[in-house]
């Protein structure tokens, strides 16, 4: 295909279920120059079959990678390295989009000439369809790097509900050793370091199914020290970048968000852990190697509420943290979400 607006890249792993209603949504899309890079990653059931099917009715549409089990990572990598589209985005082949979707953050992105767009999405229950949230559904500022970097912080960490430029993708760093969790949040680490703009639009436009059956909130040790292992290499690769000083905060706060909010109320669920140590030993990480994310002004209520930050929540649990009452805020927390099902999002 020739003057390719925009390329989907789509990890495939046994989803022959739900892939149709993926590929559907998107085949449907408004915008006709678009291309669908389906990665089978080993697939074992029929996915392949299905992919092979659609590529037979929609021709050149269709671009499939056929590759052994290598994980989302490189899957992801592999098909930007052959995306032809002006801009790349990704979904994930067990969820689907809404119409409009490949229209409106094409055009989002070109009427500003945005590094990335960002649309809103629903995190829908796969069993019973019930909608567990709306989010990233409300105006937005755009963000410029040099001007207002950590409105970062408040931008949900996965990269399905976006669309890049295609050189920023291109061109941005690898990992040689991909994390096994929070994967999707350092992927976007490393996209940032190439971005000036990112631009929002209010509109619901991505169906982001969860699992009854995914197990999200065990981590294993072996998790845990990748996961560490990894930031330790993005941290290295921002510390030779030229606007390090600008991207180093965002960092230190990236660290503290993802690890020491989010990672230690998934460990709080692992029976077999002391709690206790776990955070300390993670408090001791993130002292070590990202010191900045105790003191950085981005955590900081005053310079939230002076710079209209929407990170008036972190800015409070990090009081909390500061106060030594995280763990007394981890059983509250876990309260209100597994008792009254209420989840705040951080």
């Amino acid at each position: 295909m020739k003057n390719v607006k925009l390329s989907i890249i789509i990890p495939v792993y046994k989803v022959e279920q739900y892939l149709p209603r993926c590929l559907d949504s998107l085949l449907s899309q408004s915008l006709e120059e678009i291309e669908l890079i389906c990665i089978n990653d080993g697939s074992p059931d029929n996915c392949l079959d299905i992919l092979k099917n659609y590529r037979i009715k929609y021709g050149k549409k269709i671009v499939i990678i056929d590759k052994k089990n290598e994980g989302v990572w490189k899957g992801r990598k592999d098909g930007v390295k052959i995306a032809k589209g002006e801009y790349i985005g990704f979904v994930d082949s067990d969820d689907y989009v809404r119409p409009g979707f490949a229209k409106k953050l094409y055009n989002a992105a070109t009427k500003t000439d945005s590094d990335i767009a960002v649309c809103g999405f629903s995190r829908i229950d796969m069993d019973t369809g019930k909608i567990y949230s709306n989010e990233m559904c409300s105006k937005k500022r755009d963000i410029l790097i040099e001007n207002n970097i950590s409105d970062i912080l408040a931008m949900n960490g996965a990269p399905w509900n976006k669309i890049y430029k295609s050189e920023i993708l291109k061109k941005m760093k690898d990992l040689k050793h991909p994390p096994r969790i929070l994967d999707d949040m350092m992927f976007l680490l490393l996209a940032y370091l190439n971005v000036n703009k990112i631009t929002f639009i209010p509109d619901n436009l991505v169906c982001y199914m969860v699992r009854g059956t995914s197990i999200i909130n065990n981590i294993n040790k072996e998790q845990l020290e990748s996961t560490y292992a990894a930031m330790l290499e993005v941290k290295g690769i921002y510390s030779k970048d030229p606007r390090k000083n600008i991207f180093m905060p965002l960092l230190d706060s990236m660290a503290y968000l993802h690890l020491g909010i989010s990672l230690m109320f998934r460990m709080s669920y692992d029976k077999t852990s002391n709690l206790r140590e776990v955070i300390k030993n993670n408090e001791n990480f993130l002292d070590s190697n990202f010191p900045g994310w105790r003191t950085n002004k981005f955590v900081k209520l005053p310079y939230i509420f002076h710079e209209n930050s929407p990170n008036i929540k972190l800015g409070i649990i990090n009081i909390i943290y500061r106060m030594r009452l995280y763990r007394l805020f981890l059983v509250i927390y876990r309260f209100m979400i597994d008792r009254l099902k209420i989840d705040i999002k951080w």
